[in-house]
């Protein structure tokens, strides 16, 4: 079994794949808290697992993409402990397969940006326009030839709505859910329109730019992460919505740059990587 973490400023989620054809088993997420030691995660994961009878000793490979390095460094060690193994963490300086960085600073793109990207590239080809609603919300550019041409970062939804009431003296915090109309006629409603159907209107209007700039449509948008749901219900220009989509990434690109038994055959790229998990 290969078990895929995916580290976010909010949540950090596991994703556990099985079998020849690598299918998803189960998936977990925790709140991401830079305080917790790798025992207290081996005693999270350990719970996790045993509510679905799965052996922590049948996890193999572990593969990893982080933006929190001090819960990287956390996860490493724990994955040494509880799995004794070496996880592969995405690092995007050493990507040599699946897709390639075409941005001025290749070293700068998130780890869950790229793994997102790979994700919806395997299941719907390219070009795709992917939107990941997390802490931040991005937009990532892949062409139908895998190359990743960078994007755009906005803050989320739930920073947006959070400073409204810390910056305001007389705003309340509101419930992120649509109100019945755009046009507000108290203030929980228009604070409400203002979130929701503003940052649709700013998705739509980012989707229109890029797709442009891909060269017209057909481009295929791919939208992931917590609040996607709430966003993606409200307009036509997101044609799918998947959850699991950095973590399906990550296991792809691991597979990639790490197979099993073996080191990355030639066409792929050789690379430099420590020892991995047994095999």
């Amino acid at each position: 079994m290969l078990l895929a973490i995916d580290v976010g400023n909010t949540n950090v989620s596991f994703g556990l794949f099985a079998g020849d054809d690598h299918r998803l088993l189960h998936t977990w997420r925790i709140a991401t808290d830079r305080r917790r030691t790798e025992d207290e995660y081996e005693v999270i994961l350990h719970q996790l697992f045993q509510r679905h009878r799965v052996d922590p000793g049948d996890v193999r490979e572990v593969a990893m993409g982080t933006v929190v390095p001090p819960v990287r460094d956390t996860l490493v060690e724990m994955s040494r402990k509880l799995f004794h193994c070496e996880p592969w963490v995405l690092d995007p300086a050493e990507l040599r397969a699946g897709i390639t960085l075409r941005v001025d600073y290749p070293s700068e793109v998130g780890a869950d940006r790229i793994a997102a990207g790979m994700g919806a590239l395997r299941r719907f080809g390219g070009p795709l326009i992917v939107i990941d609603f997390g802490t931040a919300t991005t937009f990532d550019c892949v062409t139908a030839e895998g190359e990743y041409l960078g994007g755009a970062i906005a803050p989320g939804v739930e920073i947006s709505a959070e400073a409204l009431f810390m910056r305001t003296a007389k705003l309340p915090r509101v419930e992120l859910s649509p109100p019945p109309r755009a046009i507000g006629r108290n203030t929980n409603h228009s604070l409400r329109s203002g979130l929701i159907f503003g940052y649709v209107a700013m998705v739509e209007g980012l989707i229109e730019r890029m797709t442009r700039e891909l060269g017209g449509p057909p481009v295929t948008v791919v939208g992931t992460g917590g609040l996607c749901p709430t966003i993606a219900r409200h307009t036509k220009a997101i044609h799918h919505v998947v959850p699991t989509l950095v973590l399906e990434g990550l296991q792809a690109l691991y597979r990639l740059h790490r197979p099993r038994g073996s080191a990355a055959p030639a066409d792929e790229g050789q690379l430099a990587s420590p020892k991995g998990c047994a095999s």
